[in-house]
C-alpha cells in the first residue's frame, strides 16, 4: 500500500481512491483563508504548480494515510488481546504486577505497553474519534477546509481536479522516448533501471483498471455460489458419483485404550479401563483428555464446566455454551479444574472417578488445554474463536 500510494501521490496528487473519484490533494498556502480564488482563474496552471505537493508533502501524506491506520489497527488487536476481557476475567487479571528488577528489556516493555493499553490507552482512543467528529461537522458545515485533524497537522486539503490537472496528468503519462543504449546496457525489463523507469510505472498506474475488475469479479463470485441456481448445478453435477468410504488414518479406539491403560498405574479393575477409553484421544501424544460432561436437556442454563447458571454466555466452535470466564480459563489452560485434576486431586462431582490418586497426572493425561471442555476438539486460533451469544 505505501509504494501505491506513493506513485500516485507523486503522479497523480492523490490518493488511489481519491484519483479514482477526481480528487486530488494540494498544499494549503499559509495566506488568508489558504486560497487564492482569482489568481486561480487567471493561471491555473501556475497556480497548480505552486500547490502542487512536494516530496516533504508526499511522506507527511503517507504517514497518515499508511503509517497511522497501521498502528491504529495494530494497537486495537493489542487492546483486544490484553485489556478487552480484563473486566471480565475477575480481578485476578487485573493486577498489575510489576516485573522483577532483573527483567529483560523485552519483558518491562510489555509491562507498560499493557499499562498503557489498559489505562491510557481508551481515552487516546475516544480523543481520537471526537476529533474526527468535530473536524467532520466542521467540514460539513463549511467552518474548516480540513475534513481531518491529520490534514490540518500536514497543511493539505482535498480539492476537485480540473481541465488543468487531466491534462497535466496526461503529458505526463504519455510514453518516454527510448534513450539510446549505450555499449554492454541491457534493456532486459529485469534491469533495474529499465523496471523503474517504464515496467513499474505502468504496472501501477494498471490497478486503476485491475481493482475495479477484481472488484467486479469478486462480487459476481460471490453472487453465483449463493445463487439457487449454482446449487441446482452442483447438485446435478454430484447425482452421477458414487463416493468411496473414508479411509482413516492412526490407531483404532481399541488400541489407543490399550496404550494409555499401560501408560495408566497397574490395577486389575475393568473401571479403569473402561473409563480411560471413553475419554477422546489426543492423536499427537496418544493420551486421553480431559473433558466435562455436556449438560441435560433439562439443564441446559447450566455451564458444563462449573455446573452453575451460565454467566455472560459464550459459544465455541463446537456449539456449546459456557461461562466467559469458565471456557477462556479452559483454552487457556489455567481453569480451577485442570489444576486441581493434572495435580493428583480426586476432584468433586464424580471429576476423579478415571485414574484418581495422588500422584499428578502430568505425562499421563492432557489437560484439555487449547481444546473444547467437552468434546475434546482443539480450538485452533484459541480464545479468538469464543463468541458471545444471547441466550
Amino acid at each position: 500500500m505505501l509504494l501505491v500510494e506513493r506513485h500516485y501521490l507523486h503522479t497523480y496528487g492523490g490518493s488511489f481512491t481519491e484519483n479514482f473519484y477526481g480528487l486530488k490533494r494540494e498544499r494549503v498556502l499559509r495566506v488568508k483563508g489558504g486560497e487564492i480564488p482569482r489568481t486561480q482563474i487567471g493561471a491555473a496552471g501556475q497556480v497548480r504548480e505552486t500547490l502542487k505537493l512536494r516530496e516533504s508533502d508526499v511522506w507527511r501524506n503517507l504517514a497518515i494515510m499508511v503509517g497511522l491506520p497501521y498502528i491504529k489497527r495494530k494497537l486495537d488487536e493489542s487492546y483486544d488481546i490484553h485489556a478487552a476481557n480484563q473486566s471480565v476475567l475477575g480481578p485476578a487479571f487485573q493486577r498489575d504486577i510489576p516485573p522483577p528488577s532483573n527483567a529483560k528489556l523485552k519483558e518491562r516493555f510489555m509491562y507498560y505497553y499493557k499499562w498503557f493499553l489498559r489505562k491510557v490507552y481508551p481515552s487516546v482512543n475516544a480523543a481520537y474519534y471526537f476529533s474526527l467528529l468535530a473536524f467532520n461537522l466542521a467540514y460539513l458545515f463549511d467552518s474548516s477546509k480540513y475534513h481531518s485533524p491529520f490534514m490540518w497537522l500536514v497543511g493539505t486539503r482535498i480539492r476537485r481536479m480540473g481541465d488543468v490537472d487531466y491534462k497535466a496528468i496526461e503529458l505526463a503519462s504519455q510514453p518516454r522516448v527510448a534513450q539510446a543504449l549505450r555499449p554492454g546496457q541491457a534493456a532486459s525489463i529485469f534491469n533495474p533501471r529499465v523496471f523503474a523507469r517504464t515496467v513499474g510505472p505502468r504496472l501501477l498506474s494498471s490497478l486503476r483498471i485491475l481493482l475495479p475488475t477484481s472488484i467486479f469479479a469478486l462480487k459476481f463470485l460471490e453472487w453465483w455460489h449463493a445463487s439457487d441456481f449454482a446449487r441446482q448445478l452442483s447438485r446435478k453435477a454430484a447425482e452421477g458419483l458414487e463416493l468411496p468410504p473414508p479411509v482413516t488414518s492412526g490407531l483404532p479406539r481399541s488400541s489407543y485404550a490399550r496404550a494409555d491403560a499401560e501408560k495408566a498405574p497397574v490395577r486389575d479393575d475393568r473401571a479403569a479401563v473402561q473409563a480411560v477409553a471413553a475419554r477422546p484421544i489426543s492423536s499427537t501424544t496418544l493420551l486421553p483428555i480431559l473433558t466435562v460432561p455436556p449438560s441435560s436437556s433439562a439443564d441446559s442454563a447450566l455451564c458444563p464446566i462449573c455446573g452453575k447458571d451460565i454467566v455472560n454466555a459464550t459459544t465455541a466452535p463446537s456449539g456449546f455454551v459456557y461461562c466467559y470466564s469458565c471456557i477462556h480459563k479452559w483454552v487457556e489452560g489455567n481453569h480451577e479444574r485442570q489444576i486441581a485434576f493434572m495435580e493428583g486431586g480426586d476432584g468433586e462431582e464424580g471429576w476423579g472417578e478415571e485414574d484418581s490418586g495422588s500422584r499428578s497426572r502430568e505425562g499421563r493425561w492432557e489437560s484439555g488445554k487449547g481444546r473444547d471442555a467437552v468434546t475434546g476438539r482443539r480450538i485452533l486460533a484459541g480464545t479468538e474463536m469464543l463468541r458471545r451469544v444471547v441466550v
